[in-house]
């Protein structure tokens, strides 16, 4: 039932009501019915729409090929008074709806249901990956935004960005052609027996949208020299040429779908067509809300973690000489406690970003510490505190000195910020926030550890699409996205000096 907050105002989340449809036999079937988690960016912020009760706006789609249909039913239109009138619902959502959902629901049931393209319906691009989940299958196809066929689609998708995804924007699809060439967009279908003989068998799940983004690269080598050179002449160079990053823009997983494995396989679709390709740099996400980064960090955790076991990347708990050991460090000793020459080999191998590869370089890292020596099991901070790098057990020193590369990353990350701040306060800051970043770590590592152990037990193969906790994309998150904290800082292999001085003593870690 749609709730009423005042008389005559609704709740627009609860009026919209989106159905996926496909032919049956006499009549439309309803695949899946669902509202959305946002309507503000189409009704303000609010999300209420005056002058109605008993409001039920129905969005259909076909669940193959997206075409839409819009149906507004209610018990009760407010009469205007002066200026005072009910919200024009039609006017409303016409700039967010293609025009080919504005017919009457016979004439559109009639075009649903006498489709004789969609028994033969394929979606358009090309297929890029197939896999089964929970005894469905489903395939992932990419075609370029250049492809009217895509393009199309895409029209017709639009709307779901508004509804799901938080500040999402939908792309514009009339820009000239090389600019549409650098996009790619990535549909999801499950492959179901179709109702009806002339029904698809294909029903769309979810999708995401790429965009190149020109990188420039200098011959450091090279001297830079200002040259008056003619403009070159020659073939035209097309976006794909071109060395890139690859960018992720939109990613969505409907929400009947949500839950079951498909973002992430979406996400390794992408970034395997990115390691694939030889012009692109490495892959990037465009404002990624909680939820996504716990996908992100979840795959790229998988990806990552048996390549760091292959070479045995560990904190050296003894980065000075002997003869050192007892004197107070003023640097972070980056390049003597991890091997910063093949950890950026891997980085630029696999093509993550140096931020997004930090957050897993620094998980993995903690994860080879045993619990009982870190916070989350229970260690002695207090003599931590006063042994420092000079503990005894060699997983205390690494511990220590895990903290001690977040706490400069961090630092380096917000410099300017923290400069202004009195050196206890600023010590302060710091400790309070890697111990934030630390319990974020230690959800997601709890997480990936009970879904080895589920495989194990049912003897299971372990696969990174496998392994991964599973995500709700770019819709609401669970206990992952409650308890991580939201932290960007760089990977940097210089030797920076650590702010300290006697005052930070009493604080410092």
């Amino acid at each position: 039932m749609v709730k009423c907050i005042l008389p005559g105002t609704c709740d627009a989340n609860d009026a919209v009501n989106i159905t996926i449809v496909q032919p049956d036999e006499q009549k439309l079937k309803t695949v899946s019915s669902f509202h959305p988690q946002f309507t503000y960016p189409i009704f303000g912020d609010d999300e209420r729409i005056f002058g109605y009760k008993g409001l039920i706006i129905r969005l259909r789609f076909a669940a193959h090929d997206l075409r839409p249909h819009l149906h507004i039913s209610y018990d009760e239109k407010f009469k205007p008074v002066e200026d005072i009138a009910a919200v024009d619902i039609l006017k409303t959502l016409k700039p967010w709806i293609s025009e080919e959902a504005f017919v009457t629901l016979p004439d559109y049931e009639k075009a649903v249901l006498e489709d004789q393209d969609a028994k033969d319906f394929k979606p358009p691009g090309k297929l890029v990956h197939s896999y089964v989940s929970r005894n469905r299958n489903y395939e992932i196809w990419a075609g370029s935004l250049a492809d009217p066929e895509v393009r199309r689609l895409l029209d017709r998708a639009q709307i779901f960005v508004s509804l799901f995804i938080e500040a999402g924007t939908p792309l514009a699809t009339d820009d000239p052609e090389w600019t549409l060439q650098r996009w790619t967009v990535y549909f999801v279908y499950e492959k179901v027996k179709p109702p009806a003989p002339t029904a698809s068998e294909y029903s769309i799940v979810g999708y995401a949208t790429t965009y190149r983004w020109w990188h420039y690269r200098r011959d450091k080598a090279e001297v830079p020299v200002v040259k008056n050179d003619p403009f070159p002449s020659g073939p035209e160079i097309h976006p794909s040429q071109l060395p890139s990053r690859l960018r992720i823009a939109q990613f969505l997983i409907l929400p009947p779908h949500q839950n079951s494995g498909h973002g992430r396989h979406l996400y390794t679709t992408i970034h395997s067509a990115c390691v694939q390709d030889p012009t692109v740099v490495e892959l990037t996400v465009e404002d990624p809300n909680e939820a996504f980064d716990v996908l992100r960090d979840s795959a790229d955790y998988h990806i990552l973690r048996p390549e760091f076991i292959k070479h045995k990347v560990n904190i050296n708990p003894d980065p000075y000489e002997a003869h050192s050991r007892n004197q107070r460090p003023r640097r972070v000793p980056t390049a003597a406690l991890i091997p910063v020459k093949l950890l950026h080999d891997i980085r630029t191998s696999y093509k993550i970003d140096s931020t997004q590869f930090a957050h897993i370089l620094e998980m993995f890292l903690l994860s080879q510490i045993p619990l009982k020596n870190r916070h989350a099991g229970g260690a002695n901070m207090s003599r931590l505190l006063i042994k420092k790098h000079r503990a005894e057990d060699p997983n205390e020193r690494r511990y220590y000195w895990w903290r001690m590369l977040t706490k400069q990353r961090l630092y380096k990350r917000s410099k300017d910020i923290l400069i202004q701040l009195d050196l206890d306060e600023r010590i302060q800051k710091l400790e309070e926030t890697v111990t934030n970043v630390e319990e974020g770590y230690e959800v997601l590592l709890r997480e990936f550890t009970e879904r080895e152990e589920k495989l194990k037990a049912r003897g299971e193969e372990k696969s990174p699409a496998a392994e991964v906790s599973d995500d709700a994309s770019a819709g609401p998150s669970g206990t992952a996205r409650d308890l991580r904290v939201k932290r960007k800082f760089t990977v940097e292999d210089d030797e920076d000096e650590v702010e300290e001085g006697d005052t930070a003593k009493r604080t410092k870690v």
